[in-house]
């Protein structure tokens, strides 16, 4: 099993320039790389350059410029080079299955906030000062750097990497270890639930999560600091004056804030219903077609000119899905539930608020309002997201029992 730490480093002044210049310089090997593969396709001849190529040149960059290439980890460069070969890959998938291809951009220094080490001990060294009282972490090029360690790191760490975050810097490890022990039973205990909007989720037991909505708390106050970015002009990096920089930061420690409470949130989540329950059975949402904008809706009648489509209702929508983070919460549910031992299953969200859990009638006046559920069959009554997740229990329970392990 592979488990991810992310530590906070305190670098110091010094060492937090090494860390900004090793940033701009796998920026500049990566735009260089990405500008080599268009200029080839542009060729007549329509060269084709691939990862080996471009890794193989890696010697003689280093050679020709100790200063800055030849002064890093020639592994987390090899990195560097096989992230635009991913980012290639997918290009070529997204066009071969029809979708938006999205052709890989050349970065800012600004978005290039990530370096990997592939490996522990190869340019970087986890835990360098072992005989120390504080934990530090080594890289090739900056030296030692202090590591605000707050909690054990259980098994061996296979690949390093550096993230920085605003002007905050992390180390971000993975390390391979045993299949941990299970929690004691839960007594059988089944459960399914339903994402919602009003509700962050509804169990089948009758129980409410309320939503925190964290992006809307914050809206006003994002608001006025975008607003206050926005009067400096587009400017590179190393062209903005001071209170630029702050305004910058100001938006940056905004959109930090409310992403840490939405990662709080889905583990405090996650971690109690892994505790409370043996099985847990939620929809198999599709997140990213639920966010998608709404098309144009063009007047037959007069050219030019389009129809209300309700975009401007699609778009609310969107942001509270968004500001929910669905994907993130199912994501830590399940990687928290197969370290517990717990049994998690996805099923079709289709109809499971319309169909009656008395009677089995499906209809989607059965559901009037959103948050009420009246059967016009039976005329059974109740909150529409606790029948979504009484259903979807039940057709978790047919999958598991139709699937046994």
């Amino acid at each position: 099993m592979i488990r991810a730490y992310k530590f906070l480093m305190r670098p110091t002044a010094r060492q937090d320039q090494a860390l900004s210049e090793m940033l701009r310089d796998h920026c500049g090997l990566y735009n260089g790389a990405l500008q080599e593969r268009c200029d080839a396709y542009r060729h007549p001849s329509k060269t084709s350059v691939k990862y080996g190529m471009q890794s193989a040149q890696l010697k003689d960059i280093r050679a020709f410029d100790p200063e800055r290439h030849g002064r890093w980890s020639f592994s987390s460069q090899q990195a560097t080079l096989r992230r635009l070969d991913r980012a290639f890959t997918a290009f070529f998938r997204r066009i071969k299955s029809g979708e938006t291809p999205g052709y890989p951009r050349f970065r800012g220094v600004s978005w290039f906030d990530t370096v990997d080490f592939p490996k522990d001990g190869d340019g970087c060294r986890w835990d360098s000062t072992p005989h120390g009282p504080v934990t530090r972490v080594r890289f090739q090029g900056v030296g030692h750097i202090r590591v605000n360690q707050h909690r054990a790191v259980v098994g061996k760490v296979k690949t390093v990497s550096v993230k920085r975050e605003g002007r905050k810097w992390f180390v971000v490890l993975t390390a391979e270890q045993d299949q941990p022990e299970p929690l004691p039973p839960a007594g059988g205990s089944v459960v399914g639930i339903d994402m919602g909007i009003a509700n962050f989720l509804a169990d089948s037991h009758g129980e409410f999560v309320p939503n925190p909505r964290h992006g809307r708390r914050a809206a006003a106050k994002l608001e006025a600091a975008q607003r206050a970015l926005a009067r400096f002009p587009r400017v590179r990096r190393d062209k903005r004056t001071a209170n630029h920089r702050r305004a910058v930061e100001k938006v940056a420690g905004l959109h930090g804030k409310v992403r840490r409470q939405r990662l709080d949130h889905a583990h405090k989540t996650a971690l109690d219903l892994v505790r409370e329950h043996d099985f847990i059975a939620h929809e198999d949402l599709k997140i990213r077609n639920m966010v998608k904008s709404v098309e144009p809706k063009p007047d037959p009648e007069n050219v030019g000119v389009f129809l209300p489509n309700g975009a401007a209702a699609k778009t609310g929508l969107n942001r509270s899905i968004s500001d929910a983070g669905w994907g993130v919460f199912l994501t830590i549910l399940t990687s928290k539930a197969e370290s517990a031992g717990r049994e998690v299953i996805a099923v079709d969200p289709r109809n499971t608020s319309r169909q009656c859990p008395e009677c089995g009638h499906t209809a989607k006046e059965n559901r009037p309002t959103q948050d009420k559920f009246h059967c016009v069959s039976c005329g059974h009554s109740a909150h529409a997201d606790t029948v979504g997740a009484v259903n979807v229990l039940r057709a978790g329970l047919v999958r598991r029992d139709a699937n046994p392990a």
